[in-house]
């Protein structure tokens, strides 16, 4: 009788705690208030303690539990049929320990998952808190990216650069990112707070497949980085992650708090990469809306922005670490792809994966705000 009862408890706990969260998910989902209390009020409460511990650690966490993951679901599911073969006597109790496992693992899943991200992406919009959003013409598109590219090459001149004449990161990137987000929490209160180191992830040559910079694990509460990418990238994308630990899911907002958190800064070096990131996104939409247009603004722009803009991975980065392909790279980045643009419309960003370059919308509303 008392084997039943632990039994019972074994499945009962954890089906209560993610029926729980189902509860929270749903509600968060019709009730804005709901979101916008739990991620200014609750969130910032919970959510340290844990930053905090995980940031002692020197290695990424989040990494060596999906490794961990892989490994279970490799080893243990094989185990337990073969369990199940060959202790019939003990099927029963195969059975139930499998079962009590994958609910505890699930309910940790859904809890974290719940908690530290898909109540975010039903918050309101951060361009509706601290912005004027307003509809933009193609003039304020070009004169944007003006702006940009006349930032950015005044301090193309004087940033650090290799033999080649290519940018590259001489301050403590680390360091720089946390003054940059603690600089601008003082217009948005939401970033305020402790700030860990961002981590660089072992496996970062499945992270180049995918094509992907940077990653926040909610399950783990660690910004973590691809340590392979070039160094031009690395301030923006570790002061995007960031943005996620404060709470701020979607992609294009912790694109425009990363842009503004490196602008903002007084290192130079920081400032050259913000603006390069957003020249790279205002690029492309600024050729779609008029090619005549972009290319009459970018004759202004300096030799070296050329050089340094629209690079992610060392010239020979291929060729270099082809060993490591165990599967096609573009069966990967598919794969990748679908699984972000998924993930983020069933989260209610009909965009999807598309949502990153939305950053340009919200670049408009904070360079040419609605008139009161």
């Amino acid at each position: 009788m008392r084997c039943r009862i632990k039994l019972k408890k074994r499945f009962l706990i954890p089906l209560c705690i993610i029926g729980l969260m189902i509860i929270v998910y749903a509600t968060a989902m019709f009730s804005r208030d709901f979101s916008d209390f739990y991620v200014g009020k609750i969130f910032p409460y919970i959510s340290t303690p844990f930053v905090f511990l995980s940031g002692l650690l020197p290695f990424s966490l989040g990494e060596i539990m999906i490794i961990a993951a892989i490994v279970l679901v490799v080893v243990g599911v094989p185990l337990t049929l073969i369990l199940l073969i060959f202790r019939k006597k003990s099927r029963k109790k195969t059975i139930g320990i499998f079962n009590a496992v994958f609910l505890w693992i699930l309910a940790f899943i859904v809890t974290t998952e719940t908690m530290n991200c898909f109540i975010m992406y039903r918050c309101t919009p951060f361009s509706d808190k601290y912005l004027s959003p307003k509809e933009h013409t193609s003039e304020e598109l070009a004169e944007l990216y003006r702006i940009l590219i006349s930032e950015a090459n005044e301090l193309a001149e004087v940033v650090p650069r290799d033999e080649n004449g290519y940018f590259y990161l001489t301050c403590d990137v680390q360091e720089e990112c946390k003054k940059a987000m603690k600089n601008i929490s003082e217009d948005y209160p939401q970033l305020k707070g402790y700030y860990p180191d961002a981590k660089p992830i072992i496996n970062s040559f499945f992270m180049s497949q995918t094509s992907t910079a940077g990653v926040y694990f909610p399950f783990s509460m660690e910004s973590n980085y691809n340590d392979d990418m070039l160094r031009v990238n690395l301030a923006t994308t570790i002061c995007h992650e960031f943005a996620h630990l404060k709470g701020i899911i979607q992609e294009d907002e912790a694109n425009f708090v990363s842009f503004l958190a490196a602008t903002k800064s007084d290192n130079p070096e920081m400032r050259y990469a913000g603006y390069i990131m957003a020249i790279e996104y205002v690029d492309g939409d600024l050729w779609d809306y008029s090619p005549d247009l972009y290319e009459e603004v970018t004759e202004d722009m300096s030799e070296y922005i050329f050089q340094d803009w629209f690079r992610f991975l060392p010239e020979k980065y291929w060729e270099e670490n082809e060993s490591l392909e165990i599967i096609p790279t573009d069966t990967v980045e598919t794969m990748s792809d679908a699984f972000t643009d998924t993930n983020i419309k069933l989260n209610g960003r009909e965009e999807g994966i598309l949502s990153y370059g939305l950053v340009v919308e919200l670049l408009l509303d904070y360079y040419f705000p609605a008139k009161d």
